[in-house]
């Protein structure tokens, strides 16, 4: 599976992220790609992180599954964002929050999820592994939607491909 994930959107949605940015922009990216390659450890997904603007300075993680991409203007990261969306189909996830960039994502085919669910994500996966390192059972029941409120395909899709990533530390 391929993540495609809007950069600066997943960044400004993360205290930590945030905090990091305001150091400096370069901080927040790596940052951010640090907390991808470790995603890419344990996984055989790849990520695509996309930036808006010119690379400053160095800085793509190591590992081969994590590919950093900086637009180049009059191109937006958006622009690219709907492009490498439209070559995905049904084999890849597009992480943002922009609704544009959602909607295109979801009419090539390919899941959307939002900055906020794949960061809440990532938090569940460090805290299972926390949990399994110490031993701990987790045993959540699934959320229920009640009578007759089926979640629409999108969101049951978001649902699979957000699940997949959490429980990943879980099934190594």
């Amino acid at each position: 599976m391929r993540w495609v994930l809007d950069g600066y959107n997943v960044i400004r949605r993360d205290a930590d992220l945030r905090a990091r940015e305001a150091e400096s922009l370069e901080a927040g990216r790596a940052a951010l790609l640090r907390l991808v390659a470790r995603l890419a450890l344990d996984s055989s997904d790849t990520f695509t992180v996309v930036f808006d603007g010119a690379r400053r300075g160095a800085g793509t993680p190591g590992g081969g599954r994590v590919e950093v991409i900086f637009s180049r203007p009059p191109e937006t990261a958006d622009d690219v964002l709907r492009r490498l969306a439209a070559g995905l189909r049904e084999g890849g996830v597009v992480v943002t929050s922009d609704r544009a960039v959602q909607t295109a994502a979801r009419r090539s085919g390919a899941v959307s999820v939002t900055a906020e669910a794949f960061l809440e994500a990532v938090a569940a996966r460090a805290e299972g592994s926390r949990a399994q390192e110490d031993g701990a059972d987790d045993d959540e029941a699934a959320p229920r939607h009640g009578p007759g409120r089926r979640p629409s395909r999108e969101a049951r899709a978001a649902e699979r491909v957000l699940r997949r990533l959490r429980d990943g530390a879980r099934n190594r």
